[in-house]
């Protein structure tokens, strides 16, 4: 299973775990997902496979996975909701956790509206436009 490019990174296609590897296959899963939540790959709030999805996918333990979630959730790089799963936290970066309660706030509005997630994106386009941001 492959991610294209309108894939959802929250399913990790591109996760993998090497067999022959001196690292062991938890640490594996940790680190990959971790620099993934670094670089932006993941943002906060993607909603991750559950334990059970992605150890059967890699054909892993589920005790393997879920220690791999365990310590990203240590490291406050994730967190398990209950009822959502487990989803890419804000962690301590006030900034971030700003930007995510924003996002937030912003699809709760799109929701209410009626709103589709492609008119959302192309007003928050438009907006980014207006406050002449631009990615450098």
């Amino acid at each position: 299973m492959s991610m294209g490019t309108d894939g959802n990174p929250g399913e990790l296609d591109w996760l993998v775990v090497d067999e022959s590897s001196a690292i062991p296959p938890y640490e594996q899963i940790r680190r990959q997902i971790a620099e993934a939540v670094h670089s932006g790959r993941l943002v906060v709030g993607t909603k991750l496979p559950s334990v059970r999805a992605l150890a059967s996918r890699l054909g892993l333990a589920v005790n393997t996975v879920a220690r791999s979630y365990r310590e990203l959730e240590q490291a406050k790089l994730v967190e398990t909701r209950s009822r959502a799963g487990t989803v890419v936290a804000a962690g301590t970066d006030q900034d971030r956790l700003r930007l995510a309660q924003a996002a937030a706030a912003y699809a709760d509005v799109v929701r209410s509206q009626g709103a589709s997630p492609a008119e959302a994106v192309a007003m928050l386009n438009a907006a980014m436009d207006a406050a002449n941001f631009r990615l450098e």
